[in-house]
């Protein structure tokens, strides 16, 4: 069964030639130009992936995402012409998966569509009955459940590949180059930023403090590492 595509762009030309190539390599797209009525289809047509735009007429894009975001785990992609860190960081940081800024080529978006939705869309990396120790936190990959303190924890789905791409480590350096490979897929063309944002929202979730993170230390300039047992 083909992946249904929600494109949302105000740019005709441009949303016309994303639709283009995304059904050329056989997906089936939906597209508007209207922030609301993305919602909305997000909330009734269950696209298994949403492209949003941030620069939209009404709605604007952070405002959509935060819509979807209260009511569905659907990978987001945000093409956006706004590339500040800033912007990058604020997209992440609402729920986003993956920025993409324009202009950019079909080819790196595409990979990006196919890399997010083989994650999205992929089971469990180990054993159905894996419990990940982590001192402070048990991941169990089966049941896709975090506990952290005796405290169930909501992960977004690569948040949850990170951490468990970490703990199979645990104790080990994973670097930044790994750790994309993992959890975008082999093709990503992104830089390290998006990594290190979602670290950051990982963090948040699993750190006593995370301004001083105990469990998930950096390697500077070479990637992560969960910290040794003991």
């Amino acid at each position: 069964m083909s992946r249904h595509i929600l494109v949302v762009e105000d740019e005709a030309a441009l949303s016309e030639s994303v639709r283009y190539n995304l059904e050329r390599e056989g997906y089936q797209v939906t597209s508007t130009s209207d922030g609301a009525a993305a919602v909305s289809i997000v909330r009734d047509g269950h696209p298994d992936l949403v492209l949003l735009d941030l620069m939209l007429p009404g709605m604007g894009g952070f405002d959509v995402l935060r819509a979807i975001r209260a009511r569905s785990q659907v990978p987001v992609i945000i093409v956006s012409a706004k590339e500040s860190e800033p912007d990058v960081v604020a997209g992440l940081e609402l729920g986003a998966d993956d920025y993409v800024t324009k202009p950019f080529s079909m080819r790196e978006l595409l990979s990006r569509v196919g890399a997010n939705l083989r994650r999205a869309h992929q089971g469990p990396v180990g054993d159905a009955d894996d419990l990940l120790d982590g001192g402070d936190l048990v991941l169990d990959v089966g049941r896709h459940r975090l506990t952290v303190r005796g405290e169930d924890v909501h992960l977004r789905p690569k948040e949850f590949a990170l951490l468990e791409a970490l703990l199979r480590r645990r104790g080990r350096l994973v670097t930044r180059d790994d750790l994309i490979t993992e959890v975008w897929g082999y093709d990503y063309f992104g830089d390290t930023k998006t990594l290190d944002v979602h670290i950051k929202r990982l963090r948040g979730k699993v750190e006593r403090d995370p301004s001083h993170p105990e469990l998930i230390l950096t390697v500077r300039g070479v990637g992560y590492q969960y910290a040794e047992p003991g």
